[in-house]
């Protein structure tokens, strides 16, 4: 595997050179330009902000990457797919209203949103990929059919991979509702009989005819059953539910193929944020305090490369105090054993989750062609 560039640029600033522009004079130094954008539909892949968490990237960043490419002829959008769980983004209608919330609209971003799976996470397209785990990865349709992916993507810890970077951006987010569960659980859902109330919209969205209400309580038949997910994504009262979840390892290597799946055929580039690196994911209704400095920002064509750069840049830094490393260092010492200083060359993501391993996500990425865990680290 050949040798890819991650270009990083730190957050000093001088007057007349602000972060907007850094940023301009890092995505342009790094090759954006070289893609032929002209009247080509440009998807950013970049999460709006779950209401009340507030370590999402600004929009004045969306705005000056929508900016060049708009200059560049693409005709630009941003977006996400719809969450899961419920929550905050689990709709089109909350989606847009989170985003819109955080300043994700056409006047602050310079571009229009579109909730890239639809009113209710059903609107995908299934990308034949034949990967060790997933066969057809189901990706939003407002994704799939873009000719352009532009990543921009918050660097932080994550609970289940270890971090999320640019290959869970595109992965995980890009999926559609049913392509989440997919990612997220080795078997199919089940029936929570006491939240169920019969209302039969899962059995209607069921494209399978895989559920039927019985005795105003649904049931799933199995042998029909393909574990798409949309009774989960369309489903209000948390009647249709997730079973089982898969190893960490098995996570990453699933948002490693789906991420294949986004990029597949088409240009891409990627942007990582990594400032505000809170311990958990941003799905979360609130961050937690980072865990060290906001560091810079960088970018590639390569976005195994990208996640590998990140994560050593993570590794490099101190730590900050009043976090949950903090809070993991007081403990020991409380239980009488020696206190550890984690600060350079420590892997932070492994202390905060030590039953993770977000190497598994990097290495099955190189395996299928993602891209390349060798690189070099160019600063601007």
């Amino acid at each position: 595997m050949e040798t890819s560039k991650v270009y990083f640029t730190d957050l000093r600033t001088t007057p007349g050179n602000s972060l907007l522009k850094k940023l301009v004079k890092l995505i342009k130094r790094a090759g954006i330009e070289s893609i032929d954008f002209d009247g080509k539909f440009t998807a950013i892949k970049i999460h709006f902000g779950e209401p009340g968490n507030l370590a999402y990237i600004r929009p004045n960043y969306a705005a000056a990457v929508v900016d060049v490419l708009k200059g560049l002829g693409a005709k630009v959008f941003l977006t996400d797919s719809n969450t899961l769980y419920s929550g905050g983004r689990s709709n089109a209608v909350d989606h847009i209203h989170a985003a819109m919330d955080n300043g994700f609209n056409p006047i602050s971003a310079h571009a229009d949103i579109i909730i890239a799976d639809g009113l209710k996470g059903t609107e995908y397209r299934e990308i034949p990929l034949e990967g060790e785990y997933c066969k057809a990865p189901k990706i939003g349709s407002a994704i799939a059919d873009a000719d352009i992916i532009i990543s921009m993507n918050h660097f932080k810890g994550h609970e289940q991979t270890g971090f999320g970077g640019a290959l869970k951006n595109l992965g995980m987010g890009s999926a559609s509702v049913g392509g989440k569960l997919e990612l997220h659980s080795s078997s199919q859902p089940v029936i929570d009989t006491e939240h169920c109330i019969g209302c039969h919209i899962c059995e209607k969205y069921c494209r399978h005819e895989a559920v039927k209400v019985i005795d105003r309580k649904a049931v799933i038949d199995y042998n029909k059953c393909v574990g798409c997910g949309q009774c989960v994504a369309v489903c209000q009262h948390n009647g249709a539910v997730v079973r089982d979840y898969d190893t960490s390892e098995v996570l990453n290597y699933k948002i490693a193929e789906y991420a294949l799946a986004v990029v597949k055929d088409k240009p891409s580039f990627h942007i990582s944020f990594i400032m505000n690196v809170s311990p958990n994911c941003d799905c979360w209704n609130h961050n937690d305090a980072a865990i060290i400095p906001d560091l810079g920002i960088a970018a590639s064509f390569d976005p195994v490369a990208l996640d590998c750069a990140c994560a050593d840049l993570v590794k490099a830094a101190p730590v900050l105090g009043g976090n949950v490393i903090s809070d993991i260092e007081n403990s020991a010492e409380s239980h009488g054993c020696c206190g550890h200083s984690h600060h350079i060359g420590d892997d932070k993501f492994h202390i905060v989750h030590p039953d993770t391993k977000w190497e598994a996500g990097v290495e099955h990425g190189e395996k299928i062609g993602l891209g390349s865990r060798k690189y070099t680290l160019v600063r601007i």
